[in-house]
């Protein structure tokens, strides 16, 4: 795979057949003064800031209280070099393409992509991170204070950036308000916990969470269950694993583990009846992976007819015609998934990423990537898969021309 020309813009990958590329998934590494820069001052020193610290001592804290222990959550330094092995750079050596507008636009059209979804890292991929705030109105001000970034960072970037709204989900009723607020300003999508009653709240197909279901729906807001989006299963995972006294292999182990939880994510939200009460509420697992869904959905409509023959009510349909009607995944590093298993998890429910500037991003070779493992698809399903579904998903502006 070549390394693109850092000084040379790419017009994109299938540019002949009118394809403009979505990333739907990457990451916003937040600035040091997000939320010290826009919070009232009554708070300023109680909002999420950063602490420079040396030998990884540097972290975020809330309060007063540290509660986010990765520097930038990047690996793409300021010469545009992936850095391998890492979770994290610091600040001061990391692209401003992570954590500033008009820069991530010169790095879309160096991978040759159009549009681009981006998720929190600070916040937690489901906001859980702001359930470590004990005052409840704090809490919501650091959700709020996000989302206004976000918008932001969405107005500045030309039609082609689209961070995704954190959700207070530990108040319902004030999440509701939130999501009707960054609606109604123009925000595509919402990243939510998957995992609420980890935090004493009901499972999310309880009457509890109905008005919110509703009001999504209502409003074609795309609902996003990012990996780690629920406990802090990364933690979780590498650490007890049998890798745990090598730290690049805990990592792999971590990364791995998480895929996998969105299996459950998935099933819990097939199997509860959610989607039959909800008929036209999408829901994305994000960078999850595409390759295990086949089995997944296999597994589902024989335990479906073997283990629940006489207990069907609010399940009209087979599991895998749920996620067909209902269900997105994407994927980025795959070589068999965009291959072989299009079919099978559905064409129209597939869509590309990058991970931009994680540490399994797909960069600087998105564009060699997409070409390779997509050339043999139908130009319909690749359109479909590179672009008119994320669009129509996310609702977004027409793609503007990747810039030479």
């Amino acid at each position: 795979m070549t390394t693109p020309n850092k000084s040379t813009a790419f017009m994109g990958p299938f540019i002949d057949e009118g394809i403009r590329v979505i990333d739907m998934d990457s990451h916003w590494t937040e600035p040091p003064d997000l939320w010290t820069s826009r919070a009232p001052a009554k708070y300023r020193d109680r909002v999420p800031k950063f602490v420079p610290g040396d030998n990884g001592a540097a972290h975020w804290a809330v309060d007063g209280v540290p509660f986010y222990f990765l520097e930038a959550n990047a690996v793409v330094n300021a010469n545009g070099d992936k850095i391998p092995g890492i979770l994290s750079l610091p600040f001061e050596e990391v692209d401003r393409g992570a954590y500033e507008p008009k820069a991530r636009l010169k790095v879309l059209d160096r991978l040759g992509i159009s549009q681009q979804i981006i998720y929190p890292n600070v916040a937690g991929f489901g906001s859980t991170n702001f359930m470590k705030v004990q005052d409840s109105e704090l809490r919501r001000l650091c959700a709020a204070t996000w989302n206004d970034a976000a918008l932001e960072v969405q107005a500045e970037g030309e039609d082609r950036l689209f961070p995704q709204a954190v959700v207070p989900f530990w108040d319902v009723e004030y999440a509701v308000e939130e999501l009707k607020r960054v609606r109604g300003l123009g925000i595509t999508g919402i990243t939510m916990c998957s995992e609420p009653e980890a935090f004493g709240l009901p499972y999310l197909d309880e009457e509890h969470w109905d008005t919110f279901w509703a009001t999504c729906q209502d409003l074609q807001v795309a609902v996003n269950f990012h990996i780690g989006g629920g406990t802090d299963a990364f933690t979780r995972t590498p650490w007890k694993s049998m890798a745990r006294k090598h730290p690049q292999r805990r990592l792999a182990v971590g990364s791995i583990g998480l895929f996998i939880d969105n299996f459950r994510v998935i099933i819990n939200l097939i199997y509860s009846g959610l989607l039959e009460r909800f008929p036209t509420l999408k829901f994305v697992s994000v960078e999850s992976g595409i390759g295990w869904i086949p089995f997944v959905l296999e597994a589902a409509d024989y335990q479906f007819e073997e283990t629940c023959p006489d207990d069907r009510e609010g399940l009209t349909l087979k599991p895998s015609e749920y996620f067909r009607r209902q269900i997105f995944a994407s994927f980025w590093f795959e070589d068999f998934g965009p291959r072989n298993v299009i079919p099978l998890v559905g064409e129209d429910n597939v869509m590309f990423e990058t991970d931009y500037p994680h540490p399994t991003c797909l960069y600087p070779g998105a564009q060699e990537h997409i070409i390779d493992v997509l050339s043999d698809l139908e130009p319909r399903v690749r359109r479909k898969v590179l672009q008119d579904t994320a669009a129509k998903l996310y609702g977004l502006p027409p793609a503007p021309a990747i810039r030479a």
